[in-house]
């Protein structure tokens, strides 16, 4: 097991927001978590990624492990440098007063290794030929998809090997979401885990091999991307009763 979360309570000050979730990823899989907004799907990417508060919230207890260690005490900044995850977060948070170049290149401040950091933007310009066309051009300025490829591309560009995203199509037109997904799915064929957060219930599991329904904080439903969407409950609930 790569990644796991094991009977993880967590609360925002005093209020508790995640009540005993469990879940976990394999390498090399795509797992998605639905539900609805306040449901608590950010919060667990968040405690994933160990973010401190206020953003992050407080572990009162349960545990996270990756490769059978436990998250508990790893700052943030050793979860991106050495265990090599990588937090793609809702709204993108990009440095809009900064080039795409710029960008890009704050994510590789901890990489010692320059000829990989340059094999990944690469690939990073490979999967989005529109950063490579706009590298010099200030960040803010982008649309909302090229926006949400920069984000995803300074992802990349950490090193990551597992790669954490909440809602990547959230504010893309249709064409724009299916590019996205389409080059999420060729960084799994290539070896990347994904852990991913959307709202889009259906392309969501279309996307993944498995998920997690997430309700007020607890996992409700679990199973393969198929037996999910075979669920009466989750059909009702996420997947317009169809």
């Amino acid at each position: 097991m790569l990644l796991s979360v094991e009977n993880l309570h967590v609360r925002y000050g005093r209020i508790e927001a995640l009540h005993g979730v469990s879940l976990s990823v394999d390498q090399g899989e795509i797992v998605t978590l639905i539900g609805s907004n306040g449901a608590g799907k950010s919060t667990t990417l968040h405690s994933i990624m160990r973010l401190p508060p206020p953003e992050g919230p407080t572990v009162i207890s349960g545990d996270i492990r990756f490769n059978g260690k436990s998250l508990l005490s790893t700052p943030p900044h050793l979860v991106v440098s050495s265990l090599h995850m990588a937090l793609v977060p809702e709204g993108r948070h990009i440095f809009g007063n900064l080039t795409v170049m710029e960008n890009l290149s704050l994510a590789t401040y901890a990489r010692k290794d320059d000829k990989a950091a340059s094999r990944d933007l690469d690939r990073v310009f490979d999967l989005f030929p529109r950063l490579a066309e706009r590298r010099k051009q200030r960040s803010e300025s982008l649309s909302g998809g090229e926006q949400q490829m920069l984000a995803v591309g300074r992802a990349l560009m950490s090193g990551c090997e597992v790669l954490l995203l909440d809602e990547p199509s959230m504010g893309l037109a249709p064409l724009l979401m299916y590019d996205m997904f389409r080059a999420l799915k060729k960084l799994n064929q290539d070896g990347m885990t994904i852990l991913l957060i959307e709202q889009n219930a259906r392309l969501a599991l279309d996307f993944a091999h498995r998920g997690y329904v997430l309700d007020t904080g607890e996992i409700v439903a679990g199973g393969s991307s198929s037996e999910l969407r075979s669920d009466s409950s989750v059909r009702e609930a996420y997947l317009g009763g169809v």
